[in-house]
This record gives structure tokens, sequence and C-alpha cells, in this order.
């Protein structure tokens, strides 16, 4: 899978093309077996109330609904890769551990308060998005993870960022905008990962 953009150095530069970072290739569909792909977002649901055929879904879009725990037949899907929770009432998530192939995770628009441990232990993902959640602080698991390439902490109460930036050097984009972070933290995160677009 291609890279959303390219890596810049220049400030002004990092705005390029990122609207379609956090998005999954539209002809991706054509390629995947019926099932595989599951879009129950905008009902409304509290519940999964749908059977998923756990062996061959990859993608998930959960959007927009009223969801305070992740359903558990989620967890039984092994071969998941894409997971969309935006925009419901998350505060936590279970052990994920199974999800082994997870790629990419979406969890705008929630409620969480810390970045998710359950997080830790998927050691494929590569895209986190967490904007718009009342987090205060990036733990130091989170700034030490490789194979990463696009996250997002727009939104949120983050004031500073981990000591040590160098896992994620490369890193395609950083996206930080409407966060309180001082000039000379702005800069020093700019030192710390010259190659990534970064959104202040």
């Amino acid at each position: 899978m291609g890279s959303c953009i390219s890596k810049v150095t220049l400030a002004g530069a990092a705005l390029v093309a990122l609207a379609g970072c956090f998005n999954e290739p539209e002809p991706a569909y054509k390629t995947r077996p019926e099932g595989a792909e599951v879009r129950l977002n905008d009902l409304g649901l509290e519940k999964l109330e749908t059977k998923l055929d756990t062996e061959v879904v990859v993608y998930i879009n959960l959007d927009r609904n009223n969801l305070t725990v992740l359903p558990p037949e989620v967890l039984s899907c092994r071969k998941l890769k894409w997971l969309r929770l935006n925009s419901n009432r998350l505060s936590g998530l279970p052990d994920m551990a199974e999800l082994r192939d997870l790629r990419r995770i979406y969890l705008k628009n929630n409620r969480f308060m810390e970045v998710p441990p359950a997080l830790e232990k998927l050691d494929k993902l590569t895209d986190i998005d967490l904007s718009g959640n009342p987090i205060r602080e990036i733990p130091d698991w989170l700034a030490k993870k490789r194979g990463l390439k696009n996250l997002s902490f727009t939104r949120t109460l983050v004031r500073k960022l981990p000591d040590d930036l160098s896992a994620w050097r490369d890193l395609d984009s950083l996206q930080l905008g409407d966060l309180e972070l001082s000039a000379g933290e702005m800069a020093r995160i700019r030192r710390a990962l010259p190659k990534v677009a970064i959104v202040f």
C-alpha cells in the first residue's frame, strides 16, 4: 500500500494531501471477497446485531454509532486490517492482541482520556487516529512503537510529546492541530522529525 503523501521538510508543504492519510483506497473493495467489507456506520447502534463472517472480514466501519464498548464480535475477526470507530462513546478498549493483522484504527471523537493500552500489542499498526478525544498525554510506549506511518492527535489536550521521538522518524504524517503546544515544543518536534509532514 502506497503512502498517502510524500515526506516533506517545509512546514507549509506539510498541509499537502493530508486529508487522505486516514482513508482507505477506494478501489480496494473490488479485490475483496464477499463479506470482507462490513459497513455499519450511521445506524445508531449500541451493540452489534449483525453476524460477521469472521474468516473473511478485513474492514469494519462502525463510525457514528452509540457504542460504549467494542463489540466482542469484532475481536473474532482475526484477519481484520482496518477498523473504524469514529464518533462513538468509547472510553476504553479490551485486549485486542488477537487482531494481529490490524493496521489501521480510527478512534476520533470518542471519550478516551488516555491512549488505549490495548494498542501497544498490535505490532502491525501503521495508522492511529485519536483526534477529538480528551487525551492529555502520549505514553512512552507509543513513542517507541516502530512501523507507524500516520498519527493524529488533533483537538486533544496534549501539550507535550515524549522526550524520545526517534522511533517516529519514518512517519509520513503527524497531525497535531489545535493543540496548546509552546513554540519551543513545536521547534523541538520539528528538529526531532525533520522529514515528517507535521501539521500544528
